[in-house]
């Protein structure tokens, strides 16, 4: 069954929804320019009390071109498992992290870049994702609503553990399952009301299209 993450969360009342809509991955964003950004002082009384509802779930902090000691800083303080790597990051980084954290990429040549990493399996940690695939907007790092490449989501899914982005609704997602057959799928701006808040209805109806796939 596809893994769902729930990204752009900026309050406990929409992490919750998500977690008893049946999500597995909850993103909390850490990027002071996007409009969705919560820093890891207000995350870290969500994360607490989601440890005690759900502990099972895997909380993400999104960072954009953050140092290595930056990030496992925040996730730390954040209470976060895991930080997804959103900007323009070498693999360096990722090794740093040690198993703490996954890229997000945008276009095939970027991908090429992460894969022979990932496929070391001392590289992988258990039940989470090894790329994220998002839309190639020229100046936003996610967030932006356009569609992702799904030809180059399909065949990455075949390669990895891939969560797909861009530009995912209710409407979409199980179409978008069908033909990329991802490991999971990343839903931000298609289910809010405003930027970093969620509309329920539509969190419910996107992990219910996600999950009867």
């Amino acid at each position: 069954m596809t893994v769902v993450k729930i990204c752009g969360l900026t309050n406990l009342d929409d992490a919750q929804c998500a977690v008893e809509a049946g999500a597995e991955l909850l993103g909390f964003i850490l990027y002071p320019k996007s409009p969705r950004f919560i820093p890891p002082a207000c995350i870290a009384p969500i994360t607490a009390a989601l440890r005690e509802l759900a502990p099972a779930v895997v909380m993400v902090g999104v960072f954009v071109n953050a140092t290595p000691d930056d990030v496992a800083r925040a996730l730390d303080e954040a209470g976060l498992h895991l930080a997804q790597l959103s900007g323009d990051e070498p693999p360096d980084h990722l090794r740093a992290l040690q198993g703490r954290a996954y890229k997000a990429v945008r276009e095939a040549a970027q991908a090429d870049i992460y894969l022979s990493a990932i496929q070391n399996p001392k590289s992988r940690v258990q039940n989470r994702p090894d790329l994220l695939l998002d839309a190639n907007h020229p100046t936003l790092y996610g967030g932006s609503g356009m569609r992702a490449d799904e030809s180059l989501a399909a065949t990455l899914s075949r390669q990895c553990r891939l969560l797909l982005a861009g530009g995912l609704t209710p409407d979409n997602v199980a179409d978008a399952i069908r033909v990329a057959r991802p490991w999971g799928v990343d839903v931000s701006s298609g289910i809010e009301s405003a930027p970093g808040r969620k509309d329920h209805a539509k969190v419910r109806a996107f992990i219910a299209a996600a999950k009867g796939v």
